[in-house]
């Protein structure tokens, strides 16, 4: 049995000049990549896990959510450079 690792080892939790702190990459990371899940969909809530609560917004992102049943995977878009930011375009959430 794996034991659990709330990140990849690709990655680490690092400040950010977007936000607080965001998700770095430890190495070169191709485009593609799955980097695991970052949130499960439970009726109707929705839980983050670590690697879902460090990504930050950005207009411009170089990662995507895809959902698969009831989680959301984040996969890379275009190939990520070491100690570069990974971040994700915000839709998931109500603004009121």
């Amino acid at each position: 049995m794996k034991d659990y690792k709330p990140l990849p080892d690709s990655l680490s939790v690092e400040k950010s000049s977007i936000h607080g702190y965001g998700l770095f990459a430890l190495e070169d990371i191709p485009s593609g990549t799955e980097l695991g899940i970052t949130h499960h969909h439970l009726w109707d809530e929705v839980v983050r896990t670590p690697l879902g609560g460090f990504i930050n917004h950005s207009n411009n992102p170089n990662c995507r959510l895809e959902r698969i049943i009831a989680t959301s995977v984040l996969y890379t878009t275009i190939p990520i450079k070491k100690e570069e930011e990974l971040t994700l375009t915000y839709k998931m959430y109500k603004v009121e």
